[in-house]
């Protein structure tokens, strides 16, 4: 089942983590090892996850990575069947050859 208009992972990130603690995305980038304006683009979502920030988000705030990238996923689908027209795409027929003996 699709999600209705499913967050950004990194409005996720800001309303679950940061926000209700208290915590600056400085601190989270330290921990994360990577620049602060990396992870702010992040939580802006002005940047993906990519499979390395799915493994540091997994040992930094807890979840799966693959659960970081599922969310992703999920949000960069739901905007692309918003912008993509299929109307006019056609679908593959596949049948396979005969074999003679």
């Amino acid at each position: 089942m699709s999600m209705h208009n499913p967050p950004h992972p990194g409005e996720f990130i800001k309303e679950v983590y940061l926000e209700p603690f208290g915590i600056s995305y400085r601190t989270v980038a330290a921990k994360l090892k990577v620049a602060p304006s990396t992870f702010n683009r992040l939580i802006k979502g002005q940047s993906n996850i990519s499979s390395e920030m799915a493994l540091r988000l997994s040992k930094t705030l807890g979840r799966s990575p693959e659960s970081w990238l599922i969310m992703q996923n999920n949000y960069n689908l739901w905007h692309a069947k918003k912008r993509i027209n299929l109307k006019d795409i056609e679908k593959l027929v596949l049948r396979k050859k005969k074999r003679y003996a």
